[in-house]
C-alpha cells in the first residue's frame, strides 16, 4: 500500500488536453484534515511539461484503484465535465463481492439517497425517493467463496457500486467495512476492492479519450481467471 501511493503514478493516456491516471488504491483525491499523501498534493508532479496542474474531472473514493481522467486547461475541465453530465462516457469497474453471488448477469435498478447520523456518519441507502441509480453487472469468475464481478455504471452517484452490491447482489465488496461486513471466511483486505479498470471518454472532433488499468495486485493475488 504505502510503495503505491508514494511511488510514481503511472499514466495510461496523454494529450495536450487529457491524462489518464491509474490512481492508486489507498490516495485520496482531497488532502486529509489531519495531513498526509494526497492527489491534491501530488498534482504538481503530473504537469509533464505544461505549466498548468491539470484538475481532476470526475471523483474515486480513497479507496478505489484505479482509471481518473485529468484535464489539462480550464476549457478541457469544462467540455469533460459536460461529457460526464451527458452521459457520454463508459466506465468500467472490477469489483470483488465477498459472497457467491446468484446468477451470471443482470441490471441493478436501484434509486439511492444520502443519510447521516451523529453516531455513524454518512452512507448511501436505497430510497424509493433517491436519485435514479443504474448498474449493469456480470460476473467475470468465482473463487473459495469471492466473486470478481464487472460493474458497468450508468450512472454516477457517491458509492452506487459500493451499494448496489449489497442492496443488489446480496454481498458487499471485500475490504468494504461501510456497506457489508468486508470479508469473507475469516478473510478481509486493507481496503475496498474496486478497481475502475477502463474509461472512454467521447470528443467532438477528436478521437475519444481511451484508457485501461493493469488489475492492480491485490486483486491480481486472489488468482481469478477470465
Amino acid at each position: 500500500m504505502t510503495d503505491a501511493i508514494h511511488g510514481p503514478i503511472p499514466i495510461l493516456f496523454e494529450d495536450g488536453e487529457a491524462l489518464v491516471i491509474d490512481k492508486p488504491g489507498g490516495l485520496p483525491l482531497d488532502t486529509p484534515r489531519a495531513g498526509g499523501p494526497s492527489l491534491e498534493v501530488r498534482l504538481p508532479e503530473l504537469c509533464l511539461g505544461f505549466q498548468r496542474v491539470p484538475f481532476p474531472v470526475h471523483r474515486l473514493d480513497r479507496d478505489t484503484s484505479g482509471c481518473l481522467l485529468l484535464a489539462r486547461n480550464p476549457k478541457a475541465l469544462k467540455r469533460f465535465a459536460a461529457a460526464f453530465e451527458a452521459r457520454l462516457v463508459a466506465k468500467t469497474y472490477l469489483g470483488v463481492v465477498a459472497g457467491d453471488v446468484e446468477g451470471d448477469s443482470g441490471t441493478i435498478d436501484l434509486a439511492l439517497s444520502k443519510i447521516s447520523s451523529e453516531a455513524e456518519g454518512w452512507r448511501m441507502i436505497p430510497a424509493k425517493k433517491g436519485k435514479p441509480s443504474v448498474t449493469h453487472w456480470r460476473v467475470l469468475d468465482r473463487r473459495d467463496g469471492l466473486t470478481l464481478v464487472e460493474f458497468k455504471p450508468e450512472t454516477g452517484r457517491t458509492h452506487q457500486i459500493r451499494i448496489h452490491a449489497l442492496a443488489g447482489l446480496g454481498h458487499g465488496l471485500l475490504g468494504d467495512a461501510v456497506y457489508g461486513e468486508g470479508k469473507v471466511g475469516g478473510r478481509g483486505a486493507w481496503r475496498t476492492l474496486l478497481h475502475a479498470s477502463k474509461l472512454v471518454v467521447q470528443r467532438d472532433g477528436k478521437p475519444p479519450v481511451e484508457a485501461e488499468a493493469p488489475l492492480p495486485p491485490d486483486i491480481a493475488s486472489l488468482g481469478f481467471v477470465w
